[in-house]
């Protein structure tokens, strides 16, 4: 096993209660470290992590969906989804179409320009910051965390 990169105490100058708490806290701490660090990836390409997320979803949906399967299906649940969508449209990464018969529904559908956007973002291997995990890491890591839920 590779030699652990940082120490949570040390980084925040701070000890703990318990290896509980310092795990609770390392989580919330990486968490907030990550989403830095995928704010800073997607900027080139000028949509937000949420917005990349939309975009996966409605190329895994294959077809239209309900705006509102989007908003159930999204990993970060942002109240703001509309508006997300809203500036995909405008990018013309997304399409939108009402329901002919509920005007009330609103369809959206992955463009051919997003899912170029999403190849070339799957492309793109500078994740570096995910390099530090061997995929068997990455499969303990996400099964403890699964655990934790």
């Amino acid at each position: 096993m590779k030699p652990i990169m940082g120490d949570i105490s040390k980084d925040i100058k701070s000890s703990f209660k318990n290896n509980k708490v310092k795990a609770l806290i390392n989580i919330k701490y990486t968490s907030n470290w990550l989403s830095s660090k995928e704010i800073d990836f997607f900027k080139p390409y000028g949509i937000s992590p949420q917005q990349y997320n939309i975009l996966r979803i409605l190329r895994g949906a294959k077809d239209r969906v309900k705006v509102q399967i989007v908003k159930d299906r999204m990993i970060e649940r942002a109240p703001n989804a509309t508006r997300l969508m809203d500036k995909l449209c405008d990018k013309k990464l997304i399409e939108r179409t009402r329901c002919e018969d509920d005007r009330r529904v609103v369809y959206v559908k992955i463009s051919e320009l997003g899912l170029e956007m999403l190849a070339t973002i799957d492309d793109n291997k500078s994740m570096s910051f995910l390099e530090k995990l061997t995929e068997e890491e990455a499969t303990l890591l996400s099964d403890l965390l699964d655990k934790i839920r």
